[in-house]
């Protein structure tokens, strides 16, 4: 009796109804389909990754306006808090105009002396520090814009609206005026200036008639 040898005999598993042959073309089909399904894979990680993308630059737009806002925010506060500060600096620096008013007349009289002249310059460093500063001297050019005039006269000796004297010293902060000079000014004569012009025609006439008079000499030899 011989023994078989198992595994030689033994054939491959095949669905009942289908040839043997049936089981090849089936395992291509399935190693073909493969490739597709990784394609389709790939275009929606690409999509995925699109979107992403799309999402990101929304977000850093948003980023950068916020943090644009941000710093315009900054330097309104910044402003704000400068326009502040400078009107309450004016604001206490007002009051103490009558205070300066009165050390200044003191002065004049000669009346700052020993302690009080110790005090009054103290005051006048302090406010001197705070930017305050005195503006107004005589013999310049009346400015409306800086000087409020008071008084007025007129002047033979001056050639425009001038500053004659300083009755109130004004007082400024940077290009903030807190109070005008208030001042007495004076303006030319009216009759002065009818008087040079008539001056003027003086003098023309008489350069005319000096160049006649040499136009009519230099003529006498050529009639000869």
């Amino acid at each position: 009796m011989t023994e078989e040898t198992p595994g030689f005999d033994e054939k491959p598993d095949v669905p009942s109804g289908a040839a043997p042959e049936d089981a090849e073309p089936q395992a291509a089909s399935e190693e073909g389909a493969a490739p597709a399904g990784d394609a389709s894979e790939n275009a929606g990680l690409v999509a995925q990754l699109d979107q992403t993308r799309t999402a990101l630059n929304e977000r850093t737009a948003d980023l950068q306006r916020l943090q644009a806002e941000y710093q315009n925010y900054r330097r309104r506060v910044e402003r704000d808090r400068v326009a502040v500060k400078e009107v309450a600096v004016a604001n206490l620096l007002s009051e103490l105009l009558p205070v300066l008013d009165d050390i200044g007349r003191a002065r004049e009289h000669g009346e700052v002396v020993g302690g009080f002249k110790s005090v009054a310059e103290s005051l006048e460093s302090v406010i001197a520090k705070m930017g305050l500063q005195q503006f107004g001297k005589e013999g310049e050019p009346f400015d409306p814009t800086i000087h409020e005039a008071l008084m007025h006269s007129y002047a033979p000796d001056v050639t425009e609206t001038t500053c004659v004297a300083i009755l109130q010293p004004g007082y400024r902060i940077g290009e903030r005026t807190i109070r005008p000079a208030r001042v007495a000014v004076a303006e030319p004569q009216p009759g002065a200036q009818s008087v040079k012009p008539a001056e003027d025609a003086t003098e023309a006439q008489d350069a005319d008639s000096k160049d006649d008079g040499g136009t009519k000499e230099s003529g006498g030899p050529d009639e000869g």
